[in-house]
């Protein structure tokens, strides 16, 4: 099949609703041959667990690849679903029940999610886990399986979906007419990482265009009204493009809601799926210049400005929602209605000929071609789509490589986030269910919990964490309280991935312990607990306000994925005093008597409000409040925990005496110190008095002091770093830090953890409390290893870490430590050797200590 056959095959596929006529002729294709012999039809034997959402499925046939291993094609007919997020769980653990029923019992399977009546359906690929493990008993490696969820990657396609990505993943493989291809190929065409790499150029390309056109309207410009209205108001020009395209891509985001364009009296929902290109068609009216006389008053007076419940806008003859939220409002306040910035329309879209043969290369035409899905990718569930996380890498790749090194700023792989937000969440509880419920039954939860539809429907897997703990049960309204009041921060948040990560693993347990609550369930929707996370549980600093822009925004868009409610949208929460630009390794010293002004802070900050206030009122009250911060921090502008999120420093009744955040979580930046050699903050840290600063050191060695200051007493300290403190001059009193305090874990993470960094690192974990005994365990993780459940091999492979006093750290046990020693002693410093090395020297040796 040549190419133009190919992308024809996949775009009468994908284009449409679904056909089983159509999708079992692609399929026969894509996989050259097929066993339609298999083919059944299941329209009785669905579980209990799924009959609310499955109608019937059908096994189109079976294939087997040229490595032997075996996959199913399934359809899977839907029964309608309001909870997009409750059905992609339910999709998903449906087909892992089938991939485990003993009768059919598959590793992998391409399916087909449709509903009769809906216009855009999922094609899906979803594939099961397994460990190796050695076997104690026999000394030979054994397989096991993963007894969480299986995975699925999706592509959601349809008549309203650009089939683009699809075509770009799906092409090579129906090209290839001579091999048939491996489930590994067959996983390779689902690769978010493609779409996230492709879409990143595009993006940053379009940032360029959109710098150089202002750039040259300014120098252009008689009257030099916009160089002096951007000039007065410190904005440059590549700030202003990329709080543009943030503004489009959002958009982007809102019109897959069917937010946009909605006709007078007609519900939430109905609008137009391809809003911002019918208004640059001039479909909702006419325009001289696009972006000042259609997309300004777009963002900064229909999305800005509440205009009553029936949110109708009356220059595009339509509903559009009332957001603000801080999006929405102009960059720093300039001055949109009399200063014309006449972009030019080509910036938006053409007819140019791009080089992959795709008509238009404006931000309107690059966007079209992309799916966009307001659902964060998790661990089990991706979609090969343009989703919010993806922002964050764009933010942090459109850094230049000299800025991305001297801001310490590399992005945090989602399995690691996965991993730190629920390991922290399990330590959290077990301190505060200490005496109801073990850390083993409350890990089952966090872990777990999720996968109980599916592994009730499997009864033949031998697993105790297949199901809720009784305990858990009886004690759900306890652990619920202390989900919806644990207090998170992230001092370093970059693009929020820690807030996110923690917001919907926080989400996602409360959904579990739902049926076993005595409350009303009425209330307890995921958008409800995402809405009440973000209020009461989560802060984040960064020095950037880019870095801020982008967490807001992540947090913003994750709220509006569980939007359901037809009738009415409420207004983004107002996240100024939430996520907040800043330094947070400067603070001052407070007089006193300035704390009694704490209550005044606090009343301001709730006329500002979570959910927003009348936007004349907000500007003064954040006046006052801007005023009052700085009479408390003795008129410095240096970032303070204690003032800016006062209501968890104070001793109060919602706290009960703690002072503090219960989780300190994120990846510190890492930043030289003697590179900073005559910058005036260099100066400001060695003033701040760091028991961890060394001239030689590293900043995110201050991160860690400062991330335990401003964690309460048993509280959780969880970063991930550079490795270099373990054994280097200036990490020594980092180390002596730690061990003041009580470290539990430290897992080392090999080369190639992170693309874009060139160190290694390693994640530890920190209980807050004194003079506690050490009980410090170690793993070692590879480049091999970065897939695997971390969780499970630190419970099983992880040892005890002694020799810690002195010198450099080591993960391993008392015989490789002594080795180790032994051949620094013959002349060839610790930090040089190569753990490999060594330890392939003891395998023969003796095997009982080897780690991994």
């Amino acid at each position: 099949m040549n190419e133009q056959e190919a992308k024809k095959l996949v775009e009468e596929t994908f284009k449409n609703s679904f056909s089983k006529e159509r999708f079992t002729f692609f399929v026969k294709n894509f996989l050259n041959e097929i066993d339609q012999n298999k083919l059944v039809l299941f329209d009785s034997s669905v579980p209990n667990s799924y009959r609310e959402y499955v109608k019937s499925y059908e096994r189109i046939g079976r294939y087997t690849d040229p490595e032997g291993k075996m996959l199913d094609v399934l359809s899977v007919n839907l029964i309608k679903e309001t909870s997009p997020a409750r059905a992609r769980t339910m999709q998903r653990n449906f087909v892992g029940w089938y991939l485990r029923n003993e009768g059919y019992s598959k590793d992998n399977a391409l399916a087909a999610f449709y509903h009769e009546n809906a216009d855009d359906w999922r094609f899906s690929y979803v594939k099961r886990s397994y460990f190796s493990e050695e076997d104690e008993t026999t000394d030979k490696i054994k397989v096991r399986e993963d007894i969480t969820s299986a995975k699925r990657f999706s592509f959601l396609v349809g008549k309203n979906e650009p089939s683009h990505t699809a075509q770009n993943q799906i092409v090579p493989i129906l090209r290839n007419d001579k091999d048939n291809p491996t489930v590994s190929d067959i996983e390779t065409a689902f690769n978010i990482e493609t779409v996230t790499n492709e879409f990143f150029e595009k993006y940053r390309d379009l940032a360029l265009i959109l710098e150089k056109a202002l750039n040259e309207i300014i120098e252009k410009e008689k009257d030099q009204k916009i160089k002096t209205d951007f000039k007065d108001k410190k904005i440059s020009p590549a700030d202003f493009a990329k709080k543009v395209l943030s503004q489009i891509v959002f958009l982007y985001f809102l019109q897959k809601k069917g937010w946009f364009g909605v006709a007078k009296g007609e519900n939430w929902g109905s609008g137009r799926k391809s809003f911002l290109r019918e208004l640059f068609q001039k479909k909702h009216g006419g325009y001289k210049n696009f972006f000042n006389d259609i997309l300004e008053p777009l963002f900064y007076e229909a999305l800005g400005r509440d205009r009553g419940e029936k949110d109708y806008y009356s220059r595009f003859e339509c509903r559009i929602p009332f957001l603000n939220g801080g999006l929405f409002e102009p960059i720093n306040d300039y001055d949109w209605v009399d200063t014309d910035i006449l972009l030019p329309g080509e910036i938006f879209s053409n007819n140019s000929q791009t080089v992959e043969g795709d008509t238009g290369n404006g931000i309107l035409d690059v966007f079209d071609r992309y799916n966009f899905t307001v659902k964060e990718d998790e661990p089990l569930e991706r979609e090969v789509a343009v989703d919010p996380e993806m922002l964050g890498k764009v933010f942090e790749n459109l850094l230049e490589a000299k800025d991305r090194k001297s801001k310490g700023t590399f992005y945090t792989p989602r399995e690691i986030v996965h991993y730190m937000c629920q390991e922290s969440l399990i330590k959290y509880l077990e301190t505060e269910l200490a005496g109801f419920v073990s850390g083993d039954d409350l890990e089952k939860l966090i872990k777990y919990g999720e996968s109980v539809f599916e592994n009730r429907e499997t009864p033949n897997l031998n697993h105790e964490k297949n199901f809720i703990p009784d305990v858990v049960e009886q004690h759900a309204d306890l652990i619920d309280g202390k989900l919806a009041s644990v207090r998170v921060c992230d001092p370093a948040v970059g693009s929020g991935a820690f807030v996110v990560g923690m917001m919907n693993e926080i989400v996602r347990v409360r959904c579990t312990l739902t049926p076993y609550m005595r409350s009303e369930h009425s209330e307890r929707i995921p958008y409800n607990f995402k809405r009440e996370a973000i209020r009461d549980c989560l802060y984040g600093v960064d020095i950037d306000s880019g870095a801020v822009e982008i967490a807001r925004l992540r947090l913003w868009l994750s709220l509006i994925v569980d939007e359901q409610d037809r009738s009415r949208i409420r207004p983004l929460p107002n996240l100024d005093y939430k996520i907040i630009q800043g330094n947070s390794l400067l603070k001052v010293e407070k007089d006193l008597f300035n704390y009694g002004k704490f209550g005044q802070l606090e009343k301001l900050k709730l006329l500002v409000g979570f959910d927003e206030t009348i936007i004349s009122k907000k500007s003064n009250y954040k006046k006052q409040i801007e005023e009052l911060i700085l009479e408390i921090t003795n008129k410095h502008r240096e970032f303070d925990f204690d003032v800016y999120f006062s209501e968890v420093f104070r001793d109060n009744s919602t706290r009960k005496g703690k002072e503090g955040f219960d989780i300190v979580i994120g990846n510190p930046p890492y930043v030289q110190l003697q590179r900073m050699k005559g910058e005036p903050v260099r100066q400001k840290y060695q003033e701040q008095g760091y028991e961890t600063y060394e001239a030689t050191g590293d900043i995110y060695c201050l991160f860690y002091e400062r991330g335990i200051g401003i964690t309460c007493n048993e509280g959780v300290l969880c970063y991930i770093s550079s490795n270099k403190w373990m054994r280097t001059g200036y990490g020594k009193k980092l180390r002596e830090f730690f061990l003041k305090y009580n470290p539990e874990i430290l897992i080392d993470l090999g080369p190639d953890v992170f693309k874009t960094a060139t160190v290694d690192t390693n994640i530890i974990i920190v209980r807050k409390s004194l003079n506690s005994p050490l009980f410090l365990r170690g793993l070692t993780l590879t480049k091999d290893d970065s897939s695997a459940d971390i969780s499970d091999r630190v419970k099983r492979e992880s040892i005890q870490l002694s020799h810690l006093a002195d010198g450099p750290w080591f993960i391993g046990s008392e015989t490789e430590v002594r080795l180790k020693q032994k051949i620094e002693r013959i002349g060839k410093p610790l930090k040089e050797w190569d753990i490999s090395i060594y330890r392939g020297i003891l395998t023969g040796y003796n095997k009982a200590f080897i780690i991994n």
